[in-house]
């Protein structure tokens, strides 16, 4: 993979850049400007190497269709602020465009065309559509590692018609997820959520023989403790999990690794209820398990504390109510604490896990924070990228 940080003579150049900048939307205004601030470095550096800068982004899902409340306006006013540029955005038919067009105005530095998802010929990964792009820049730069598990045509097909190269963020990322997938430092732990686990059953058996402990929590626990035969109530649950989970402790013990769930958790009857701590025998029918209890946050920070290397993905409650939010607060703080100290690389990822780390304003105390979804997973369970695959393929 060639790497953007490596180019010398940038200057001039008309760079293709492919971000996520897939931020939460409401009525137009942004809610979450993470992952814009995730994508200033590769701005800045490209600015500092007097490129000219042309974002391809999308937001939500138009599936081909001009959808007005999905534009990337609010996006570029944001980052105008942001870097203190004037950004133009470019509304007019991305086939009408022509290279020659772009920036003839000098003191233009960086544009933006519209939400590439409002052509169909995006998600078909259209080798046409491809080459039109690429005859629009003299580089292509793949910044988008949350975008690099599709195989779109402005993130994979593209490096065919392109010089191309990996982004700044791109490979922070994939450096990282290395650091807990092949350059592992142990003891290693990964701490896992969510409500389902069969969608990351295949990120736990790619784990659990690289890993030391594996922590599962969340209401993907749920199914554990009913496994293992303790009442969980009208608690979220899947059905049909027990050959998962038979398989999960199966895998674990030929490979040494270690599998913790709640020893106790925190309980309410409806999900706007307080909290309430109970042992796993003291549930009631009426009961909704919605966090880890204070053994249970014990026992995971001691974990934490003789670790290594520490993956965080999903946060260990339902965070939204304060009151059963501790969990997944306690989980960060122990992180943190470690971080602070340089005992410990510490991984983040996940959308719920990057809110709580949000809500705490503690997002820059982790070595690393992905705000990679699919993307992340996918490296996790050991899967190929196309976005990845295609930087590689063309060097």
């Amino acid at each position: 993979m060639k790497y953007i940080r490596n180019q010398k003579n940038l200057i001039d150049k008309k760079v293709l850049l492919r971000l996520d900048l897939n931020v939460p939307l409401k009525n137009r205004v942004i809610t979450d400007q993470t992952r814009i601030d995730k994508i200033l470095p590769i701005i800045n550096f490209l600015l500092e190497k007097k490129s000219k800068i042309l974002i391809i982004s999308h937001v939500g899902r138009p599936k081909g269709k001009r959808i007005e409340d999905l534009s990337l306006k609010p996006i570029c006013e944001n980052l105008e602020k942001k870097i203190n540029l004037k950004i133009n955005l470019i509304k007019e038919d991305i086939f009408k465009i022509k290279k020659e067009d772009l920036f003839k105005d000098p003191e233009e530095k960086v544009i933006f065309l519209e939400n590439i998802r409002f052509y169909e010929e995006e998600e078909k990964n259209d080798i046409n559509f491809s080459k039109h792009l690429a005859k629009l820049a003299d580089i292509f730069v793949n910044d988008a590692f949350s975008c690099s598990h599709r195989s779109h045509a402005s993130v994979s097909k593209i490096t065919e018609f392109l010089p191309s190269f990996a982004g700044l963020q791109l490979e922070t990322e994939v450096n990282a997820l290395k650091k807990v997938t092949t350059e592992i430092k142990k003891p290693i732990t990964c701490i896992i959520g969510g409500s389902k686990i069969s969608t990351k059953i295949g990120i736990i058996k790619n784990l659990i023989p690289k890993f030391n402990n594996i922590i599962i929590v969340g209401g993907m626990a749920n199914n554990i403790l009913s496994f293992k035969g303790n009442p969980i109530g009208k608690s979220i649950k899947e059905d049909d999990c027990d050959v998962i989970i038979e398989d999960i402790f199966k895998i674990s013990k030929k490979y040494s690794c270690s599998i913790f769930y709640p020893e106790d958790v925190m309980v309410g009857k409806n999900l706007e209820d307080k909290s309430e701590i109970k042992n796993l025998n003291e549930i009631l029918n009426d009961d909704l398990i919605l966090d880890i209890g204070p053994k249970t946050i014990e026992k995971i920070k001691y974990i934490i504390e003789t670790s290594e290397t520490v993956l965080w993905n999903g946060p260990a409650g339902y965070f939204e109510n304060p009151n059963f939010a501790n969990g997944s607060f306690e989980i960060a703080k122990k992180i943190i604490e470690k971080n602070k100290n340089n005992r410990v690389y510490s991984i983040a990822g996940g959308g719920d896990t990057i809110a709580v780390l949000n809500q705490i304003e503690e997002i820059n105390n982790f070595n690393f924070v992905s705000t990679a979804g699919g993307a992340f997973l996918e490296y996790l369970e050991g899967k190929e990228l196309p976005g990845i695959s295609a930087l590689n393929k063309y060097v």
